[in-house]
């Protein structure tokens, strides 16, 4: 069974590096079971080089059954993907990534995500605040082993600046950071205080 080792003396990740990477047009054209086969395998290859930027060799990467990463020794990983971007991302805390196209959307969707509160914390563009919220929120939710089920106990409760806010979820504080791609926003958990993306 393979593992995820971190090869640096250091602790691992005092720098995290999330990465991005375009999805070619060519993938467009495969049939939609082929498609997802291989958006998956294309965030592998964003975590890959995540992990090769953090000094940790990657084995085999396990999931639980309810399709949670699993951890290897300290080691934790993330993808995400979606038709034009995918992503990866290891960390040596608990670590998630997502990332979305920036689009309308309704307004029950908008009341699902977040409450007036949480809403109130913004006067920002509303579409790209919602797909910062929902991202960030997807981000922690992942880095805790949960699905969306979760989604009303995850709470926005601060927003540092335009690439930054905080999240609290099960008693504790979850910061967030966000790039952003074209028409997309990223967010990925932040467990220590440089993130180096990688857009490629």
């Amino acid at each position: 069974m393979g593992k995820l080792e971190n090869t640096k003396s250091q602790p691992a990740n005092r720098v995290i590096y999330p990465v991005i990477l375009s999805v070619p047009d060519s993938a467009k054209e495969l049939t939609r079971r082929d498609r997802v086969k291989y958006l998956s395998q294309h965030a592998r290859r964003a975590l890959k080089i995540s992990a090769e930027k953090s000094g940790i060799k990657l084995g085999d990467l396990l999931k639980e059954d309810n399709g949670s990463p699993l951890p290897s020794d300290g080691i934790y990983w993330s993808v995400t993907h979606k038709p034009e971007y995918v992503g990866g991302v290891v960390g040596s805390e608990q670590i998630g990534i997502d990332i979305e196209k920036i689009r309308p959307c309704s307004k029950a969707l908008f009341n699902k995500t977040a409450d007036d509160r949480e809403w109130a914390l913004s006067d920002e563009d509303p579409e790209k605040l919602f797909f910062r919220y929902w991202t960030s929120k997807e981000a922690v939710l992942k880095a805790g082993g949960k699905g969306l089920t979760d989604l009303s106990k995850c709470r926005i409760v601060q927003i540092s600046d335009d690439n930054n806010l905080i999240i609290k979820y099960k008693n504790k504080k979850w910061f967030v950071e966000h790039s952003y791609i074209n028409d997309h926003v990223a967010s990925v958990i932040k467990t220590v205080s440089r993130i180096e993306w990688t857009i490629l």
